[in-house]
């Protein structure tokens, strides 16, 4: 288990320079900076950190939208390694594990917040007022380079909170439907479902504020 007599030191490093991020490591060297990490080198955890981090912070940003508290929920994700690192046995990938638990600290975060957003309990529930699914063979969402960032950004942000982070996490940070089920404990088919439940939400933003904008 890590010394917990400086759980932070590598952490907190991060709000004053995030400093240069590592490329990915070879799945057996991973691996072997994990172990290490796993039995207390303070060193292997920053190596993590480093490597990790930016994709943490990207999550954290895009669920809250704001600089600051993504911060803060990045270094909260790192400190909730920390403190669990050892009971990583290896039953999915790790960059899927710590997924898992930064996305717990946001989730906890929205809940404090009482935002009056979709949880993702009732974002991973199936809908049958949403009427029969389609094929999931094809986007559902054709995004452009006619449709201005800044637009598709709040429409993301405006998502329900379920639904934007299934949207996050496979649509921006490329992970699989078998990645995401792992991390949010839920099926395959739900993760799917929920995706392009999203894609179809933004759809219709985008094209309320395309009117909107032929209309001004």
């Amino acid at each position: 288990m890590p010394n917990s007599s400086s759980p932070t030191q590598a952490p907190s490093r991060m709000r004053q320079n995030c400093g240069p991020e590592q490329k990915p490591a070879a799945p057996g060297f991973e691996a072997e900076i994990l172990a290490r990490a796993q039995t207390g080198d303070h060193q292997a955890f920053a190596q993590l950190y480093s490597v990790h981090k930016r994709r943490i912070y990207s999550l954290c940003l895009r669920m809250v939208g704001n600089v600051a508290e993504a911060e803060d929920l990045t270094q909260e994700a790192f400190l909730q390694l920390h403190r669990k690192i050892a009971t990583f046995r290896g039953d999915s990938a790790f960059s899927t594990w710590l997924h898992r638990l930064a996305i717990n600290v946001v989730l906890m975060q929205l809940r404090k917040k009482g935002l009056s957003l979709i949880s993702l309990d009732e974002a991973m529930d199936p809908a049958p007022e949403d009427g029969p699914s389609r094929s999931f063979g094809a986007p559902d969402l054709k995004l452009s380079g006619a449709i201005d960032r800044l637009a598709l950004e709040k429409a993301v942000g405006d998502l329900p909170a379920g639904y934007r982070l299934i949207f996050i996490l496979h649509d921006v940070e490329g992970f699989e439907h078998n990645e995401i089920a792992s991390m949010l404990d839920c099926s395959i088919g739900n993760s799917k479902s929920q995706l392009h439940k999203a894609r179809l939400k933004l759809r219709d933003a985008l094209r309320s504020q395309s009117r909107a904008e032929e209309q001004a």
